[in-house]
């Protein structure tokens, strides 16, 4: 029987995750190819199912909501999207290492921000990095990307119900490779399920 590949009915977008294997360590965001502008509640869902897929790659999230403002020192639409976001996912995954609202390099250096958030959750450098936008996120991803030497994983597709994934237009032989074998791993995971043919 075909069966079509759809979202998962728990999420009401499917968000891209993008990935960065670097010298430093792996460095995720989200979210770089789906939702321009996404919501509280978007923001909330794609930080979760975004730690979720981390996780799968045996790496521990550890997760930092991004903004111009740093730790309410902005009170633009923007900002207080992105606190409430992080309120929400401290309510909706009470477990998750995740601080915020925060400048990048508050995000990537523990000693920057531990004078601004003392008692935060995120220790070391965060490793997924949730931006208020699509924008900022695919920038930031591209930017990095291109400064740094490293290889890049994805996009992945979150909150699909079947693996489904992404081909951008500069992926070398490397990234498919490494694109179908996250495809195959995941199918594994899904064999209970009759595949699309």
């Amino acid at each position: 029987m075909l069966r079509i590949i759809d979202r998962v009915p728990s999420h009401s977008r499917v968000y891209a995750l993008s990935g960065l294997i670097l010298d430093a360590g792996a460095l995720f965001i989200t979210d770089t190819h789906m939702v321009p502008d996404p919501t509280t509640d978007q923001i909330a869902e794609m930080t979760i199912a975004a730690a979720a897929e981390i996780a799968h790659f045996g790496l521990k999230p550890r997760v930092a909501l991004l903004s111009h403002s740093n730790f309410g020192s902005s009170h633009t639409d923007s900002a207080r999207k992105m606190r409430r976001a992080y309120k929400k996912v401290r309510d909706m995954a009470p477990h998750l290492a995740v601080d915020g609202e925060m400048h990048a390099d508050a995000a990537l250096s523990e000693s920057l921000r531990e004078p601004l958030i003392g008692d935060g959750v995120l220790k070391g450098s965060a490793n997924l990095l949730i931006m208020p936008s699509l924008d900022a996120a695919n920038i930031s991803f591209n930017m990095v990307r291109m400064l740094a030497d490293g290889v890049d994983v994805g996009p992945i597709l979150l909150g699909m119900d079947l693996p489904c994934h992404v081909l951008h237009e500069n992926i070398n032989a490397r990234g498919i490779v490494d694109m179908t074998a996250l495809a195959v791993v995941e199918a594994q995971g899904t064999a209970e399920q009759e595949l699309p043919l």
